[in-house]
């Protein structure tokens, strides 16, 4: 792409991004406009002109061509900011915390705003501190990594203690938690998938 787009992009910019997006995915998977209609749902004629950057598709669309390339509707937009294609979350950006309290602080990882398939979260559970929560979509599933203190975790009518290097994963489509059982505080890496 020629040029820079800011956080904020133009319309035009949009437009002209998803265009040489699909056809980079299309052609790099050797795809017709035809396949990819069938594959997607969408028109033939639809995907040639968003291919022009002369269509400006609704959501619907654009979800329906992202699924059909196997991917989320953020990943298949995201944009590069300011010609970047790292983005890059800071320790200290505070609109990543998603959570504050006084058992545990929750960071997203991943960033946000975006649909996505997984997501990316920083744990810390202070002393006693617990984070619990109820069943998740069908067939989610969350994969921890301890790297600090000892935890015990919860999945269903299962449980396994956790010290510090363990991992596990677990149904989270289904009551689950994560409770300190060590003396200070403990940090995990948490990552959720959804199917």
């Amino acid at each position: 792409m020629s040029e820079n787009l800011t956080a904020k992009p133009t319309a035009e910019a949009l437009n002209q991004h998803l265009g040489q997006r699909l056809k980079h995915l299309r052609q790099g998977r050797g795809w017709s406009l035809d396949a990819l209609a069938r594959l997607s749902g969408v028109s033939r004629s639809m995907i040639s002109e968003i291919e022009r950057e002369r269509a400006n598709p609704t959501l619907a669309v654009t979800v329906r061509i992202a699924h059909a390339f196997g991917m989320g509707l953020g990943e298949f937009v995201e944009l590069p900011v300011d010609g970047q294609r790292i983005r890059v979350i800071r320790a200290d950006d505070e609109a990543q915390v998603f959570s504050d309290d006084s058992s545990c602080r929750i960071r997203t990882l991943s960033p946000l705003g975006l649909e996505k398939d997984v997501e990316f979260y920083e744990l810390r559970l202070r002393p006693g501190g617990a984070l619990r929560s109820e069943a998740h979509f069908v067939g989610t599933r969350e994969f921890l990594v301890v790297q600090r203190g000892e935890v015990e975790v919860h999945s269903g009518d299962s449980s396994q203690r956790l010290a510090m290097g363990d991992s596990a994963t677990y149904p989270a489509d289904v009551a689950h938690a994560i409770c300190n059982v060590g003396v200070g505080e403990a940090l995990a890496f948490l990552v959720a998938t959804y199917r």
